[in-house]
């Protein structure tokens, strides 16, 4: 385990995986670096990248400094890619995917290229009005500490496999996952809105925005929205995937994006 300090000194834990260009992982909702899926894809991405897999704020071994902002998200990746050399290619997933673009309109030339995939922020109002909903439920089950109920009805609610949620509780890292519960106050503040194509239109460097053919058909509808926004946005449709992407999938598309 590496540590770096973001801007306002919170602890960043990360470990470094392989050799190539340096690409910064960042990771979705109830998800941490040393998650089994997302070591997996870490191993599998070093094959051609250096990959930079690090715990977000508030999760593992990170610190959390409050009150949480999207703005100190974005310190984080600035205080990461300083980690990885001053530049860095990004790949976010899921929330993490918001960030990286965040990041790719926050960030200048920093980073180099950008790829998302299945970024899940609402598609229009009626979406909104509906995750606003979830929204209130989560924040309630928070405040009274309910965390293993929050983190369940969370992945209920946005669609996970109900068989998945049910054998939940039963698997190894449970502890770890429900610990995570109050980061996703931070993920629904990421994705509560629909997505900044007005904003996106200023980003200049190359994006690659994926989705997941068997992924909601919201997911697809936002990343159509911010390919038809972006100037250099490349849009790809990733054959029998779900949003739970194989990272021996989407290894070739990523590198002949990135390298």
């Amino acid at each position: 385990m590496k540590t770096t300090q973001s801007k306002d000194g919170t602890t960043l834990a990360y470990d470094v995986y392989g050799n190539g260009p340096p690409l910064i992982y960042i990771t979705g909702a109830s998800c941490h670096r040393s998650f089994k899926p997302i070591v997996l894809d870490a191993k599998i991405f070093s094959s051609e990248f250096t990959v930079y897999n690090y715990d977000r704020r508030g999760r593992g071994d990170s610190g959390n400094t409050l009150p949480y902002s999207i703005e100190r998200e974005i310190d984080d990746i600035e205080a990461m890619i300083d980690a990885a050399g001053g530049k860095a290619h990004l790949y976010g997933h899921s929330s993490g995917a918001v960030i990286a673009l965040e990041a790719a309109i926050r960030l200048g030339n920093k980073v180099q290229k950008v790829t998302m995939y299945d970024a899940p922020y609402v598609r229009d109002e009626n979406e909104k009005a509906e995750y606003k909903q979830l929204s209130q439920k989560i924040h309630k089950l928070l405040e009274n500490e309910k965390n293993a109920e929050a983190m369940l009805t969370f992945l209920k609610e946005i669609g996970m496999p109900k068989l998945f949620v049910l054998l939940l509780p039963f698997f190894p890292g449970w502890r770890t996952t429900k610990a995570l519960a109050p980061t996703l106050a931070y993920d629904i503040t990421l994705t509560k809105d629909m997505p900044p194509v007005e904003r996106a239109t200023q980003i200049s460097i190359p994006m690659q925005i994926i989705v997941g053919e068997k992924s909601p058909a919201s997911i697809n509808d936002v990343g159509r929205q911010l390919t038809k926004a972006i100037p250099s946005a490349r849009f790809v449709q990733l054959a029998k995937q779900d949003h739970m992407v194989n990272g021996k999938k989407l290894l070739p598309i990523l590198s002949g994006f990135h390298k």
